[in-house]
């Protein structure tokens, strides 16, 4: 879910989980602009007027070498000059990022009637098709740093406090234990959902997707090509949802008065995945009153129309809020925007990891990447013979440096050497194992060691990833029904073969350094 702060939108705990989701559910591949491949010739009539007649110019001897003969054809081609270079760069600069125009599509026609409905109606944006992020929103006109992006009134927001106002309100507030408001709001979408061409929500339902990217939603073939540390918790995610589905199949049977189908078929687990993808990956953050029908987990969550086509960049700042003066959910943007491109919001500091487990896509040279370094892993190269292995895992563990390490664009993460130099400490030094917490430097063995046994977990998650890339291209041809998944995975594997990379070339630096 989205939460929306001031330096732009980040993660609000508003279910129940384990472990804790370019591009909406995420479309990886750019397409090539169309260049122009043409120029136009014309004749300057000014000059081939004098030539015809046999007129010298000014300040020309036509007899010198490396001037125009009388006879010369003056004709130019346009188009060779710096100006028209200038303008051609421009040209594909633009198209790589311009978007298609959906506003005439049917579903979108009927989403702004509904919205209008509802007291809104944009002048700023339209719907639209990028390259590298699918469908999202685009400017038309230039917007200017602290402009006002979007405006969603209350009314168009679905919250829990639409849901007891709905026919599920009377259920809802007799069923014991109260019902969670993630619960409440999966039982509403997937009833609305069902309702069909006789629900009000049916206009905004329809531009929903029908399947995601979550890790939840990938096949287990395609998981098991993710790096380990996601693997993990993408088995975590996936045993939450199957929990939280067995958790409320009581419940979802107290509801069959209101429907004429079987209540398994209504509530099935495909159904209540998708509602709960939908509000994990599109939701953003609002606090609304507690409902006292409700569980007293945080009700944080709230679907906007139209406001959640906005996709994700690192790169943005945004401001937003809801008014309680003008009712009304409002972004605006910290910088300036140029006319016909899309507006992008910032989901928060995310690496790739967290933007595929949560909202189902993979971000670009985004400056928050990293490769995460299992416990396996990091163990992998020091000495078995170490009798003091154990003690030193166990004061990692216990000041929490066995998570969060990393390379990154820039090299390890402190972290990671800073839990090398502690499990590098020679016996004698074991002592000084504080000072290494610290930042403090034991020895230049210990920094060499710890530079050495740093650059060998990095060739091996350079050899691991090149190895995941060739298995997934193979896949690829062989699993075509799978190939949407299978491209996610090949991205965030390549933009981690990246990164390691230059992770190796950082630490080639500093142990010429050291050295």
């Amino acid at each position: 879910m989205k939460k929306i702060g001031r330096s732009g939108l980040q993660r609000a705990d508003c279910r129940p989980r384990a472990a804790g989701i370019l591009y909406p559910g995420i479309a990886v591949s750019l397409d090539h602009p169309e260049r122009c491949s043409g120029f136009h010739t014309r004749t300057p009539a000014h000059c081939c007027r004098h030539f015809r007649r046999g007129v010298r110019l000014p300040g020309r001897d036509l007899s010198l070498p490396g001037h125009l003969p009388r006879n010369y054809n003056c004709s130019m081609q346009k188009g060779r000059g710096r100006t028209s270079r200038i303008r051609r760069r421009k040209l594909i600069r633009g198209s790589e990022s311009r978007g298609v125009n959906e506003s005439h599509k049917p579903e979108f026609i009927e989403l702004k009637k509904w919205l209008k409905d509802r007291n809104f109606e944009d002048t700023n944006l339209t719907p639209a098709q990028f390259p590298g992020t699918g469908r999202g929103l685009m400017t038309k006109k230039s917007l200017k740093a602290g402009q006002m992006i979007i405006s969603l009134p209350e009314s168009c927001l679905l919250t829990t406090d639409t849901v007891i106002r709905s026919s599920l309100g009377a259920y809802i507030t007799k069923w014991k234990p109260s019902p969670s408001p993630l619960l409440a709001l999966c039982t509403f979408l997937v009833s609305e959902k069902h309702a069909g061409h006789r629900s009000v929500w049916k206009p905004y339902l329809d531009i929903l997707p029908k399947s995601y990217t979550c890790p939840v939603y990938l096949k287990p073939e395609v998981v098991n090509l993710l790096p380990e540390p996601l693997k993990a918790k993408a088995r975590e995610q996936r045993d939450s949802v199957q929990d939280f589905f067995a958790s409320s199949r009581d419940f979802f049977s107290s509801l069959q008065p209101l429907f004429e189908e079987a209540i398994d078929r209504v509530f099935s687990y495909s159904a209540l995945l998708w509602a709960w993808c939908t509000i994990n990956t599109r939701a953003v953050y609002l606090k609304t009153r507690r409902q006292a029908c409700l569980s007293s987990e945080p009700d944080t969550c709230a679907l906007a129309p139209y406001l959640d086509l906005l996709n994700h960049s690192p790169n943005v700042q945004v401001k937003a809020a809801f008014n309680e003066e003008t009712g009304c959910y409002e972004i605006r943007t910290a910088s300036s925007c140029r006319k016909h491109a899309e507006v992008f919001i910032c989901y928060g500091p995310h690496d790739n990891h967290r933007l595929l487990l949560e909202y189902g896509f993979v971000s670009l040279c985004n400056p928050h990447a990293c490769v995460y370094v299992s416990r396996e892993i990091l163990v992998r190269y020091l000495p078995s013979t170490d009798k003091q292995m154990n003690k030193k895992i166990s004061i990692l563990k216990d000041h929490g440096f066995m998570a969060n390490l990393t390379f990154g664009w820039d090299g390890p993460s402190w972290r990671l050497l800073t839990a090398l130099k502690l499990l590098c400490l020679e016996a004698e030094k074991f002592t000084c194992w504080s000072k290494v917490l610290l930042g403090e430097v034991i020895s230049d063995t210990n920094e060499k060691t710890s530079l050495n046994i740093a650059q060998k977990i990095c060739y091996y998650l350079i050899e691991e990833t090149t190895a995941v890339l060739q298995k997934v291209s193979h896949m690829k041809d062989e699993k075509v029904s799978s190939i949407n998944q299978l491209t996610l995975v090949e991205t965030l594997r390549t933009e981690e073969l990246k990164i390691l990379k230059a992770s190796a070339e950082a630490l080639s630096s500093l142990q010429t350094t050291v050295t």
